[in-house]
């Protein structure tokens, strides 16, 4: 799924309007359909609603859902704020029709000052101040107002976005300024903001209206940022010829593992196993062997001459993918052999955990990084390589260059994982819950991503498939498990069944 910016928005409205064809306002007359459908789906017409409408179409679709409730009997106060003298075209004609068709609605225009209703626990706000079109924070009047209304114990409704909050980039938006909506309705895609973290208390709960914009335009239009979703993955995965044997299946090097943190080179080993690589051999210091044996009794080892740390680079002709970093600390020694290790590898490379943190210690070796390595940080790990940030978008800014100057793959992980790709695309996961903010997630994610590289796919694909099986899996534990329980050896557990949901 394509996730536009606000401007490519607007070329899809204007695309629909002269292709479908239909007028504007009759397009802003399905999308209050739509909005007045969901509203009405949740509250009862006895639940009073005061509709806040801005000068802009954000405003006309207010206006529009004002008289849609008002004509099915709903009480309905309605206040559009024209401050300037000037609505848009849409609004001013919405405005129109409400006042001729108001019913049991009541209208007023603010021109001027405004004495702001009582808002109580039981009435529903409609915020249809600002829409997508917002590009500086509110400030004056409007600020006030926003505060009013999330100081109100009433429920709140927003249209498409909260009013407030801009559709791509918030890192210098004033956030007291911001609706705190209990649900947003948004129309026909989720906006670039609503997938970080810090904007999760504008949006509530979230809900996308289809409103029908022209499906050719939407193909034809590039998007830099998609989501991906089950049938991307089905079309991805590559079935096994029944006539293979594990030769052709790849043969995965995995990395990792220092003393006292052998419990990460098993879980990364074991969800390389899962994820389909042919053989598996893990490259481990003495004193983890027992260990390795043990739990991991498919797994190849391969020991250090150190008992304790990764200490030279191996060979890594015999081998179809390579994942480096779980478990492995940050000695100097490791630091010098894990730099040494990616430099002659001659297969795909995943680097994670503290392969990252040696990186951060050392920024001039990402010089010599090979093209098309898989780096895979959680937001401090990416922060230590390329410096603080000041909120989600920036963080993805940076996320995003680094791919791009690499020439390589960026996972940023989160509730929306973030993979970067190298011209400038970014995919966003779908999958995952809170009860995979676990220890050790993220070493499973490795593992899977290096199985799925030596049994195969390209960089592109064994991120974006280890990323969404990787939640997927977590979601089928946790819905038997509960996420409060959720270790990262579930994953693992869950991966089979998440393999066999996406190819049904």
């Amino acid at each position: 799924m394509k996730i536009f910016t606000h401007t490519q928005i607007q070329e899809l409205d204007k695309y629909t309007i002269t292709n479908e064809p239909i007028k504007s306002i009759d397009l802003m007359e399905r999308s209050a359909r739509a909005i007045t459908q969901a509203i009405t789906q949740r509250w009862m017409s006895d639940v009073p609603v005061v509709v806040f409408a801005g000068p802009g179409n954000n405003g006309g679709d207010a206006l529009a859902v004002a008289r849609m409730l008002a004509e099915q009997e709903y009480q309905v106060q309605t206040y559009l704020f024209n401050i300037s003298g000037r609505l848009s075209a849409d609004c001013a004609e919405n405005k129109d029709r409400l006042v001729s068709k108001r019913g049991n609605s009541l209208f007023t225009e603010v021109t001027q000052e405004f004495d702001p209703p009582r808002l109580e626990k039981g009435m529903l706000v409609i915020d249809g101040l600002f829409g997508s079109g917002l590009n500086k924070p509110l400030a004056g009047g409007f600020a006030s107002l926003v505060k009013y209304i999330n100081a109100s114990s009433a429920m709140v409704v927003s249209i498409d976005v909260p009013s407030g909050l801009m559709t791509e980039d918030n890192t210098y938006n004033v956030r007291a300024n911001i609706i705190r909506a209990d649900l947003t309705l948004t129309l026909q895609q989720k906006k670039l903001s609503f997938l970080f973290a810090e904007n999760q208390q504008f949006i509530g709960e979230l809900e996308v209206l289809d409103i029908r914009l022209s499906k050719e335009g939407m193909d034809k239009m590039e998007a830099q940022y998609t989501c991906t979703e089950e049938a991307d993955i089905r079309e991805m995965l590559r079935p096994r010829n029944a006539f293979a044997h594990k030769g052709q299946m790849g043969h995965a090097l995995i990395i990792g593992g220092s003393y006292g943190m052998a419990g990460a080179a098993v879980l990364a080993t074991k969800a390389c196993m899962r994820s389909g690589a042919g053989k598996v051999t893990v490259h481990t210091p003495k004193r983890n062997a027992q260990i390795l044996q043990t739990t991991v009794p498919e797994a190849i080892l391969h020991m250090d001459r150190e008992e304790t740390l990764f200490s030279e680079a191996v060979a890594t002709e015999d081998f179809s993918a390579l994942g480096i970093g779980p478990g492995l600390g940050t000695a100097e020694q490791t630091g010098i052999a894990m730099i040494s290790q990616v430099r002659r590898a001659q297969c795909p490379v995943v680097m994670d955990a503290d392969a990252l943190n040696i990186l951060a210690a050392r920024h001039a070796w990402m010089q010599q990084l090979p093209k098309g390595i898989i780096l895979t940080p959680h937001p401090k790990e990416l922060e230590r390589m390329e410096g603080q940030c000041i909120d989600s978008y920036e963080r993805l800014t940076k996320a995003r260059q680094l791919a791009e100057k690499l020439q390589g793959y960026v996972i940023l992980k989160g509730h929306y994982t973030a993979i970067c790709m190298p011209d400038g695309h970014v995919a966003f996961n779908t999958t995952g819950n809170a009860g995979m903010a676990t220890a050790g997630s993220g070493d499973v994610l490795t593992g899977m991503i290096t199985g799925l590289l030596a049994r195969g796919y390209q960089q592109r694909e064994a991120c974006i498939l280890g990323v969404y099986l990787h939640g997927l899996a977590g979601d089928l534990a946790a819905r038997e498990l509960g996420e409060e329980s959720l270790i990262a050896s579930d994953i693992i557990q869950y991966l089979p069944k998440a393999f066999l949901k996406v190819k049904k």
